[in-house]
């Protein structure tokens, strides 16, 4: 029973982190769209980067929080 608990656990950790990623993509790109317009740039230069400040930082926050803390079990 301890171990089917803790693989809903698992299930909705990861369903919150898919979550998280997605809103904060979301807001990334609207960010950038409104602030492209708002400094008026003639290419979409905002709606570019802030994604991928987003995607770089979201990789790096998954990679901390799933690694292993203790090394790898013998």
């Amino acid at each position: 029973m301890q171990k089917q608990n803790n693989a809903g656990n698992d299930v909705m950790r990861y369903a919150g982190l898919g979550a998280q990623i997605l809103v904060s993509l979301g807001l990334a790109v609207f960010a950038g769209y409104h602030a492209d317009r708002w400094i008026d740039i003639s290419f979409p230069l905002l709606v570019w980067v802030l994604p991928l400040l987003v995607v770089s930082m979201m990789i790096y926050k998954l990679i901390k929080e799933t690694s292993n803390k203790n090394g790898p079990k013998k």
